[in-house]
């Protein structure tokens, strides 16, 4: 036992492709790490894929197919870190920085880590997750395999914007299945941690829902609007979807350039909405102006205060003559 540990750790086995299910399933990449994905409990000790782990390997492969290209992108674009002195307690040599907000088990964490950094010698993962026994098993894990540049820290969504352990500045957020208001706590994270990119894949969009049942009959009597959320299943829905475009918007105006596709199929994952934002810097006042238009027609304005806090409009003086 102690000797197949060691192994582990030294070096994690891989799939060779040669035989046998697993190696031909082409939800796993060449050269993926075959113990990670046992502890992680998606490969049997034997190799195999079941349905609902095929299903949840092929998400997350698919989704670092689009991180790998990102990344990629901000490595050719690279910039010096600031204030990185969590980088270089951890004993980090720069590179890039990517923080898995709301990890969870942190699949998509580990296996960013054996696909993209395991094979350069920088850069730094740190998974961020409030459930002490979550952080605690992915340290484990992360020290079983070997792998050493990544963090998982046990931290609220206040803590975590001004934690010592976290640089100042994170090159990628990411944010996966990240239930109801914990795609907004990850991209208020990464707007204070000034990320260069954002990956978000949302989950059960509930609290604008929730927002619009609770003011319904006045909705419906200022508004023919209020139809399209009358009916409970269609208030779910158009919660959803409103809370995502809401998400997009809030973004440019805080200068990220958006975009939106799909994940996977929709036999996959009902939850498929992919948000991908890059930093530009050009902040948009249209899109600041939209947003609270759009709030204001749902009845939806108090959430300016807290939850969507643009940024200040530009002061204009007046002329005297």
């Amino acid at each position: 036992m102690t000797k197949k540990k060691d192994k582990l750790a030294a070096a994690p086995a891989t799939v060779e492709r040669s035989d046998g299910v697993a190696a031909r399933d082409d939800a796993l990449r060449p050269g993926q790490s075959v113990a990670l994905l046992q502890e992680l409990h998606i490969l049997t000790r034997d190799g195999r894929l079941n349905q609902d782990s095929r299903r949840k390997l092929k998400q997350v492969s698919h989704l670092y197919q689009f991180i790998e290209r990102l990344l990629l992108e901000l490595g050719a674009e690279a910039t010096p870190k600031v204030g990185s002195s969590a980088a270089g307690a951890s004993g980090a040599a720069g590179g890039l920085t990517v923080a898995d907000h709301g990890a969870g088990k942190s699949y998509l964490g580990f296996i960013l880590y054996d696909l993209f950094f395991s094979q350069r010698g920088d850069g730094w993962i740190y998974g961020i997750e409030t459930r002490p026994e979550l952080v605690e098993k992915s340290r484990q894990l992360a020290v079983k395999l070997g792998f050493a540049r990544m963090s998982f820290l046990n931290l609220s969504v206040e803590q975590s914007a001004n934690a010592a352990e976290l640089p100042q500045r994170i090159d990628l957020v990411t944010a996966l299945h990240a239930c109801d208001t914990a795609t907004d706590d990850a991209i208020a994270f990464g707007l204070a941690k000034s990320a260069r990119a954002m990956v978000l894949v949302p989950c059960c969009q509930a609290e604008l829902a929730r927002l619009l049942n609770a003011g319904k009959a006045l909705s419906l009597r200022r508004t023919p609007l209020a139809e399209l959320w009358r009916h409970p299943l269609h208030t779910r829905e158009i919660g959803s979807q409103l809370s995502n475009v809401l998400r997009c918007l809030y973004l440019e105006a805080w200068g990220y350039q958006v975009t939106v596709t799909e994940l996977v199929g929709w036999e996959h994952s009902l939850k498929n909405e992919l948000i991908i934002a890059r930093h530009t810097g050009q902040m948009r006042r249209s899109a600041a102006q939209r947003m609270r238009e759009l709030l204001a027609q749902f009845g939806l304005e108090a959430l300016l205060q807290d939850r969507y806090r643009l940024p200040p409009e530009p002061v204009t003086q007046s002329v005297t003559s």
